[in-house]
């Protein structure tokens, strides 16, 4: 027996091993599938009206402008039909080489065989002219409200994504190169972690984005030093070990948002805002929020502000002897904290000394990409659905932002993992938005319904604590970092709330960058600038127009804003000082514990 046959015969085997392995996983993917708990229908996707909208606008563009819909028609066949004659012709020709690719590149196809071999071309330059086509008559529809074909678009956008060839096995050259070179390894592997997935999300599918034993909270992320210093059933208190000898009169709070955990701001030290702000001489106080069950299901937004922001601004007070506090909320929380100063506007209490506000949101007449999320159809379901669970489960939570950037966070992940076989990243940030949490049924509702839905607070309608509270009411001075390219809030309605706030002092800068990175931004990186304009705040385009870029990460100047606001220096507090107890050390319970299912 020759060296090449005894090599035949062992790919032969270890295929036919993978085949036998194949069956086994099947058998557990069946039963994994059968973990599936019921969901209301309306969380699986939009409602009928949406695309009956489209068709219907698309049928009144026909019959009141034919002409335009010919055109379009005309220029779609044009180009498919010039496709397949070039790559006719190169085949009769006895030539296996595909035609030129005029256009700009996708880095979905970045396979050399989508550009040269003919039958991979042709997918991919007829998937590209399906898209162009269907994208195009869409954004063309010109009778429909604004809102409306921005949903249309979105969803559109969403189909035309998940239909792309390299989303496929079987047209998918990466993929198939991978399991001939691996006598199908790479498929057995991939179905692997497709179970594994499953069977981690109760019968649902949610792509694992990082590697979940390369992290360990409080271990090799979280790590900055401090010491849980206060806990009630809302929150955990973390202050922060000083790291100079000298600090800054008034401390400061962090209050993250409870929709993900407090550590994206101390992932690693090199890239942790909560060190460095504990560097540049502060005392600081951050947040840890509880991750609730449906015991909490009757926990509304008064709740989160009495047991969460008055209480822990109380401790923080009590424990550094300081009558005021700079306060800074992030996202959900930001929009939660101009609730609370309002409330404290309205009850003469000074305790809240100046705010920050990252990617905040507190006029929600434009809510940016997420809108399309806002709609009866969607919060309809979601309200159903709480009243049986006692909470948002955080599944829900994470699938539709990732859809959001779905490319990015479902589909290439999901190639990766499921058609390659390949173990995911070691990658902290992919980590932690991974990690997601639970949001109680009542609280979800209140901010769906009052504050996305209606823009109450900037309709001066919305009720704390039993009165009604408006965006005037907020009048500490004010600094607010938006972030150009953030899907979740995006910065010109950020800019419109903090426009309205009462505050005569308001300082507006735009990171570079999305809503964690923009934010999460290193000065030592020197990666994405910021924009700043004196100018008085009248629209986002006139301020946008004047702005001035600033190389480099806003941190500094914000630390410098802070500074001023802050007072004198004073020794360094230490967690514990003066007999104070401390609950244990940082980063406290509260953001490891599993809430009960």
């Amino acid at each position: 027996m020759t060296t090449e046959t005894k090599d035949e015969d062992a790919r032969l085997h270890r295929l036919n091993a993978n085949i036998a392995k194949v069956e086994d996983l099947s058998k557990r993917l069946t039963a994994a599938l059968t973990l599936r708990k019921n969901a209301d229908p309306a969380l699986q996707g939009p409602s009928q009206e949406v695309y009956m909208k489209a068709a219907a606008a698309y049928v009144a563009e026909m019959m009141q402008n034919p002409s335009k819909i010919i055109e379009q028609q005309i220029g779609y066949w044009g180009k498919t039909l010039k496709h397949y004659v070039e790559a006719q012709q190169a085949l009769a020709k006895g030539e296996l080489r595909a035609p030129e690719n005029p256009g700009p590149k996708d880095r979905r196809f970045a396979n050399p065989l989508w550009d040269s071999h003919p039958l991979f071309n042709f997918l991919k330059q007829q998937y590209l002219f399906n898209a162009e086509a269907i994208t195009g008559a869409v954004s063309g529809l010109e009778r429909m409200e604004d809102h409306d074909r921005k949903r249309v678009e979105y969803f559109t956008r969403q189909i035309v994504d998940l239909m792309s060839p390299t989303n496929f096995l079987g047209t998918n050259p990466d993929a198939l190169e991978k399991a001939v070179a691996t006598d199908g390894e790479s498929l057995v592997q991939g179905l692997e972690n497709l179970v594994r997935d499953i069977e981690s999300n109760r019968g649902d599918l949610l792509v694992t984005l990082a590697d979940k034993e390369a992290f360990h909270v409080g271990e090799n992320i979280a790590t900055t030093p401090g010491s849980v210093v206060f806990r009630n059933r809302m929150l955990e208190l973390i202050q922060y070990a000083p790291t100079t000898d000298t600090v800054h009169k008034t401390p400061i709070v962090i209050f993250p948002p409870w929709i993900n955990k407090f550590y994206i701001l101390d992932l690693k030290p090199a890239n942790s805002l909560i060190k460095w702000i504990v560097d540049q001489g502060f005392t600081l106080f951050v947040v840890s929020w509880v991750n609730p069950d449906a015991s909490y299901a009757d926990v509304g937004l008064d709740d989160y502000i009495r047991d969460g922001y008055l209480a822990a601004l109380a401790e923080v007070k009590r424990l550094t002897g300081e009558k005021q506090v700079n306060a800074v909320g992030y996202c959900i929380a930001g929009t939660t904290l101009s609730l609370t100063m309002a409330h404290l506007q309205q009850q003469g209490d000074k305790s809240v000394k100046s705010a920050t506000l990252f990617t905040t949101l507190t006029d929600f007449s434009d809510p940016g990409e997420v809108g399309v999320f806002l709609d009866d159809d969607f919060v309809d379901g979601i309200e159903r659905q709480v009243a049986v669970d006692g909470v948002l489960d955080k599944f829900f939570m994470s699938r539709t932002f990732s859809f959001l950037r779905s490319n990015d966070l479902i589909y290439q992940p999901a190639i990766k993992s499921y058609m390659m076989g390949e173990a995911p990243p070691a990658f902290d940030l992919l980590y932690w938005n991974g990690d997601g949490t639970n949001l109680p049924a009542r609280m979800a509702v209140e901010y769906l319904r009052g504050l996305c839905q209606r823009d109450q607070f900037a309709q001066g309608t919305f009720e704390v604590m039993g009165e009604k509270v408006s965006l005037r009411d907020v009048k500490v001075p004010l600094c607010a970092i938006a972030c150009e390219t953030d899907h979740i809030a995006a910065w010109k309605g950020s800019f419109n709330g903090v426009k309205q706030m009462g505050s005569k002092d308001k300082t507006f800068i735009v990171s570079q960058s999305g809503h964690i990175a923009g934010i999460v931004n290193p000065p030592s990186k020197g990666k994405y600038g910021h924009y700043t304009n004196e100018a008085a705040m009248e629209t986002p385009e006139a301020w946008w127009e004047s702005a001035t870029f600033h190389p480099g990460s806003w941190w500094p100047r914000w630390r410098d804003w802070l500074a001023s606001r802050s007072g004198g220096q004073v020794p360094a507090r230490m967690p514990g000082a003066n007999g104070q107890p401390v609950l244990g050390p940082a980063p406290g319970h509260y953001v490891t514990a599993i809430p009960k299912a």
